[in-house]
């Protein structure tokens, strides 16, 4: 069993103490690895796997992520998580605990839950990707040290609107194609990003189909309104907002911006998305 803590720094170094303890209560054999990059956690969750280890992430989506990358796609491949990220939106969404002796435990009373993996031309990545207004708040929130936690997506996005101007957008998802201004086009396997905010709240992690979740023109003051309702997902009532199933969806701008998803930016436009059902085995409750 290997835990990597991303740089071996921030929240999840610190939490490095109590991962040891937990596994050690849980009577969990490990070793803790330090990864000093996503590509070093990407190359320790392939050796884990070959020697027949269960590679377990610890830290935030963009760790998970990489890890689900480089394992995705191998027969029976397994990973365990334990939070200790920002946002865990991931862990969130199946019900692992952000508590550290309680996640330590889920990894040896739990079970394996086959997920779908969505990919951005090919990369991998567990929650949502997003594009538009989304890429200028993940550089805010990423570049940030304001000590925030899960509020610093609305700390981003409300930086990120006093410069913003509308974006033209083409999406085909499917046999559907959408041409509009405005401000975001996202597409969600999990449907949960951002420390909590439930862009798509009706997202299944294991039904083979993503969500796209377009946010159409509107004033930036009512798009500032409708941000406190993502976290409880009634922003869907919105007419701005106009969400749809697909299962490849191809999404271009009138200018460039980076897809982030997990995090951290995964592609520039254009891009096409597309999901591998029951792709990777998570440890769950």
């Amino acid at each position: 069993m290997i835990v990597n803590p991303h740089a071996g720094g921030g929240r999840a170094g610190r939490l490095l103490p109590k991962v040891a303890e937990g596994l050690d209560a849980a009577s969990a054999p490990h070793r803790i690895d330090q990864t000093s990059s996503l590509e070093h956690a990407r190359a320790l969750a392939r050796e884990a796997s070959d020697a027949g280890e269960l590679p377990v992430a610890m830290g935030g989506d963009g760790l998970t992520g990489a890890v689900v990358d480089a394992l995705c796609g191998r027969p029976e491949a397994t990973i365990g998580v334990i939070p200790g990220g920002r946002g865990n939106d991931f862990a969130r969404k199946l019900g692992i605990s952000s508590d550290v002796a309680a996640a330590c435990r889920t990894l040896v009373s739990g079970a394996p839950r086959p997920i779908d993996v969505a990919n951005v031309d090919g990369r991998s990545y567990l929650g949502i990707a997003s594009v538009g207004i989304d890429s200028d708040v993940q550089v805010i929130a990423n570049e940030s040290r304001l000590p925030l936690r899960k509020h610093i997506y609305a700390y981003a996005t409300l930086r990120a609107l006093v410069t913003w101007k509308q974006a033209s957008f083409r999406v085909r998802a499917d046999d559907r194609e959408l041409s509009f201004d405005g401000f975001s086009v996202a597409v969600a396997n999990s449907g949960v990003f951002g420390g909590g905010m439930y862009l798509s709240p009706d997202s299944k992690i294991d039904d083979g189909v993503l969500e796209v979740v377009v946010f159409e023109s509107a004033k930036k003051r009512h798009y500032a309104r409708c941000l406190p309702r993502v976290f409880k997902g009634t922003h869907v009532l919105d007419p701005a907002v106009v969400i749809f199933p697909a299962r490849t969806v191809t999404i271009e701008c009138d200018r460039q911006f980076d897809v982030y998803a997990d995090g951290d930016p995964i592609a520039p436009l254009p891009a096409t998305v597309g999901v591998a059902p029951g792709a990777i085995r998570v440890i769950a409750p």
